[in-house]
């Protein structure tokens, strides 16, 4: 695994300690921070706050270690303000994703987490190391990072349109890596935000 470059320790320094504030101050830190469906309680720094809440101790690990395994990768390969930037995309384009599958669900519940950040940092890395290999934890089989980025998304969107309420945020997850793919188009000037440089 790689060493933490400043930004990626930053980020799992500070979730940890929100993490545990969030343990001694109790449910209403979800209440105003995590994301609420429009209607049922959302503000407005809820598509940002949200990223930065987790439901329990594995949901927390989990996503650090993710963090941990691509995201150090790519800050050491576009610095800390573009990673930044790439990682606060990739949040939003999750929220917004959730809040439209709450919408059409009418589901009341709040959304918590990095992973719609996380997902987009895995869209990355299978674009910018398609062959390097990885070993994930779950199934310990290593694979290309192209395969892996393909295996998961195709697993969440399973998972997503059999359980779209089951707890977990799979559209969300989904839409991190859709807002990770269109910003690396948008840098590289490709459609649909920009024209390909000859």
């Amino acid at each position: 695994m790689p060493s933490l470059p400043p930004l990626t320790q930053a980020l799992i320094l500070v979730n940890v300690a929100i993490f545990c504030l969030q343990l001694i101050v109790g449910p209403w830190f979800i209440g105003l921070f995590g994301l609420w469906p429009i209607g049922s309680g959302f503000l407005p720094w809820q598509p940002l706050s949200y990223a930065f809440l987790h439901g329990d101790v594995l949901h927390l690990f989990f996503n650090m270690l993710g963090l941990w395994m691509f995201g150090a990768e790519l800050e050491r390969l576009w610095g800390p303000r573009r990673y930044l930037v790439f990682f606060g995309a990739s949040v939003l384009a999750a929220a917004v994703a959730q809040q439209l599958v709450a919408l059409l669900l009418s589901s009341p519940t709040p959304t918590v987490g990095a992973s719609g950040g996380l997902f987009g940092l895995l869209l990355a890395f299978g674009m910018l190391f398609p062959q390097r290999t990885i070993m994930p934890l779950f199934p310990p089989i290593p694979m290309k990072a192209r395969t892996f980025v393909i295996v998961f998304g195709v697993i969440e969107l399973l998972l997503g349109l059999n359980a779209p309420t089951g707890g977990v945020a799979h559209f969300a997850h989904l839409g991190g890596m859709v807002g990770g793919w269109l910003t690396i188009r948008t840098w590289r000037g490709q459609p649909p935000f920009g024209r390909r440089r000859r």
